[in-house]
Order: structure tokens, then sequence, then C-alpha cells
């Protein structure tokens, strides 16, 4: 049995695509893997309606962060009010993640998409933060200006915004 190492984990209600979408999302990123694979029993059929030896859950951990996918059935589906964010270190890391995780979904604007199973992620530059936070205030609103126009982040582009050669 697993053992919790983590306080709040996040937990993906899918219709019967949690295992599915565990190995989709291990496969694209670095230091991951399945956990654990829990199987739904005789108990509460009645309730969750789910056959017997069907997968319920799966533990997985993408980067280090642990999550749990949720064979729940077609009841709840996911929103932008929830995503995922993925931080690049450059955008070889940013064109990886966004044409694996929008591939089958849909793309977005401003470093958003939807994957394959309606899960949004926001795919940007670790450096972001330091565009829009500084203190020259000219410069940030530049880089916002310009972030506002993409859809997938282009680093260059933020970073000629930021300087004022865009």
């Amino acid at each position: 049995m697993a053992t919790v190492t983590r306080k709040i984990t996040p937990f993906l209600w899918f219709d019967t695509q949690a295992e599915e979408a565990a190995k989709f999302y291990t496969s694209i990123f670095d230091n991951s893997q399945i956990k654990d694979v829990h199987r739904y029993g005789k108990a509460g059929h009645e309730t969750h309606g789910m056959q017997a030896g069907s997968v319920m859950t799966v533990e997985f951990e993408i980067e280090g962060q642990p999550l749990v996918a949720l064979n729940g059935g077609p009841h709840y589906k996911f929103t932008e009010a929830f995503s995922l964010q993925v931080s690049c270190a450059d955008q070889d890391e940013i064109d990886y993640f966004w044409s694996k995780l929008s591939e089958g979904g849909e793309e977005s604007r401003c470093g958003w998409l939807k994957d394959k199973y309606g899960l949004s992620w926001q795919i940007v530059p670790a450096m972001l933060p330091q565009l829009l936070g500084d203190a020259d205030r000219a410069k940030s609103e530049r880089a916002m200006s310009a972030l506002m126009q993409m859809k997938k982040f282009d680093i260059a582009a933020l970073q000629r915004a930021y300087s004022g050669q865009a």
C-alpha cells in the first residue's frame, strides 16, 4: 500500500480513461511513473455502476508531483477553472510540451491548451514572472501586451517586447 507523502494531491475525475490518461501523461514528462492501480470491487456497484475489476483509481507522478486519476463516470467534466501549469526553461521545452499535450486537444490563448481528455494546461516560460513583475512597469506592460496576442508562448518575442524592440 502506498504511503501519502504530501497533504494535498490533485485528484482528476475521468469517465473511464484514468489509466489511459495516466499513461499518456507519464509518457510525456521525465521523472514520471504510475505508482499504483486500484480496481473496483463488487461493493458499491449500485452507487458507482462500475464493473468489478475495472480500474477505479490510478496513482501516478509527473515530475515528482503526485496525482490521482479516478474513473468516476460521465457525471463531471474538466473546466478551465482547474489547470496544471508547466514551467519551461526554454523554447524547445515549450514547443515539446505544447505539441505533446495539445495533440488531439485544443489550443487556446496565453499559453493555455486543453489536452485530449479536456484537462487544461498552461505551458509557460520559467522567466515569465520576472518579465511581468519587473519594477519598470513599461517593460512588464510590453511583455504582457505581447503575451496576450500569443497562443503558444514565444520567448524571443516576449523578450523583444520586454526590451522595447517589438
